[in-house]
């Protein structure tokens, strides 16, 4: 993001995929990329190198190119659009067992006369693989800036708790610099989560409003109607606050709370990001009952695909064994900073619950006249999911003789028809090729994070009371409220006016 953000110009360079079979790949990355080269957002020569385990001919990986766009886009896609798309791509083996594999993409790459010299890599890989593939690329100068930029792109999770993510930086900053590693968090290229600054900052109605004065508290959601599926062992080893609380919350959070940047530069907003991080106060874990709440989904009836319920299965019965892993997660955070002091951050996500979304829902203190007893207060809801909209609930007369009031919504749809549909995978490619680190995480954000999330995991870990179970396809669990501050306070859900109470 620039100051004025306009885009920018891309060096000529090419975009080296590893995992290029792979699932992520075969539905973001290349569609992504086929998006935004008939967008007009790709330079001329910029050039795209696959890199996969098994060898390819190069016309049967373009066949395959064709297939990954033609399943991503059921209503075709431009044949002029595709000649010029597929003149970029080119495939390269990476055999597991060649000793000389790493070398023979050296020598492929270097070849000016076909690949532009600025590299950017992305690895779509095993995060156990990171340091490995960082470290080999390093061996044969390939991260080596003397004469070209050389950027990489690393999958979430970076890390899985604050030392691992600290051995990871240690073994990758041996080779790279840390303006050269660009850490994901895809949740941070939707449109709508970016919005949340100009929000703020751009309009004058909610800025002298952002707060202890004026906000009694701020919710930020991220619920999911699925379950597991087939990612048990993975979940089971991750868990809801380590998969969605320590990176997509945070990094939301931080977007809400933090303090206007000098400007818009990327630096000066991952500056601001990082403090208000480190200023979240840490978790009491001898009183993290009141802190922190867990619990597990069991088989219920959940929403299918097809708008109707569907009977499904509890966690531990799709696992097979006992496990305290929760599928729900909910915390109170607060920012021991002037502007936040004594506001409560209430940050929850969860499977299986009864809708899915993600949002950021304002609450702000009563109103200085109250005309009846229970009278609603204001709430302001940023919505990221299902749809970007922005919503602003006031209290207005009800028409007639007596002096009474009701909520009233203004809603404001985000998306456009006109506009265009960008996927957040488009947006981090283009930013990754742009050398905008903006929207990806600096290490002291990790580091930030992963401070604040470990406490929990361990005392949770080492608690061997049964977990809380909610039923799938149903809303909070009813014991999640005991974090809540005060009694007048409650889960609230995007889609209702007003708000609603267990």
């Amino acid at each position: 993001m620039t100051k004025n953000m306009d885009s920018k110009k891309i060096d000529p360079c090419t975009l080296v995929l590893f995992g290029a079979s792979g699932n992520l790949s075969r539905v973001k990355l290349m569609p992504g990329l086929y998006r935004l080269d008939s967008l007009g957002r790709l330079p001329d020569d910029m050039k795209i190198l696959s890199v996969g385990r098994s060898p390819i001919a190069h016309e049967d990986w373009q066949a395959e190119v064709r297939g990954m766009l033609e399943a991503k886009f059921y209503n075709g896609i431009d044949e002029t659009v595709f000649k010029r798309f597929i003149e970029r791509n080119h495939y390269q083996a990476n055999v597991s067992d060649d000793p000389d594999a790493m070398k023979k993409l050296e020598v492929r790459l270097t070849d000016e006369s076909v690949f532009p010299q600025n590299f950017a890599y992305f690895l779509s890989i095993r995060p156990v693989d990171f340091a490995t593939v960082v470290e080999q690329l390093a061996s044969v100068g390939l991260t080596d800036e003397r004469k070209y930029w050389r950027r990489v792109l690393i999958e979430k999770p970076f890390g899985t708790s604050l030392e691992k993510a600290e051995e990871l930086q240690a073994s990758i900053t041996k080779h790279l610099k840390e303006s050269q590693i660009y850490r994901i968090d895809h949740y941070l290229g939707k449109a709508a989560l970016q919005n949340i600054m100009l929000t703020r900052f751009a309009n004058h109605l909610f800025e002298p409003l952002w707060n202890n004065e004026h906000i009694d508290h701020v919710q930020i959601t991220n619920n999911e109607t699925l379950g597991v599926g087939d990612r048990t062992k993975f979940y089971d080893n991750t868990g809801a606050l380590r998969d969605m609380g320590q990176s997509h919350l945070l990094q939301t959070l931080a977007l809400v709370a933090m303090e206007k940047p000098i400007d818009f530069q990327p630096e000066s907003i991952r500056t601001e990001k990082v403090k208000l991080l480190q200023s979240i106060r840490p978790i009491d874990t001898t009183n993290m009952d009141k802190q922190a709440f867990r619990a597990q989904y069991k088989e219920g009836n959940a929403p299918a695909r097809d708008g109707h319920s569907e009977h499904v299965k509890g966690y531990l019965h799709e696992l097979g064994y006992e496990s305290s892993v929760e599928t729900y997660a909910a915390m109170k955070l607060f920012i021991d900073n002037p502007r936040w002091k004594g506001v409560p951050f209430y940050v929850r996500t969860a499977k299986r619950m009864h809708e899915g979304s993600m949002a950021i829902s304002i609450r702000f203190k009563k109103a200085p006249m109250e005309l009846k007893e229970g009278q609603q207060q204001n709430w302001l809801i940023l919505s990221i999911q299902p749809k970007e909209s922005l919503k602003l609930e006031v209290q207005t007369k009800v028409p007639g003789l007596d002096i009474a009031t009701r909520s009233i919504s203004m809603d404001g749809q985000l998306r456009q028809e006109t506009d265009d549909s960008v996927d957040s995978y488009e947006t981090l490619l283009l930013n990754l090729m742009e050398g905008d680190p903006s929207l990806f995480l600096h290490i002291d954000e990790v580091k930030a994070q992963w401070k604040l999330i470990d406490p929990i995991v361990k005392t949770w870990a080492e608690d061997k009371s049964p977990v809380h179970q909610y039923p799938a396809g149903s809303r909070d669990p009813k014991d999640s409220g005991v974090i809540f501050e005060s009694e007048d306070q409650f889960w609230r859900y995007s889609i209702e006016l007003g708000g609603d109470k267990h």
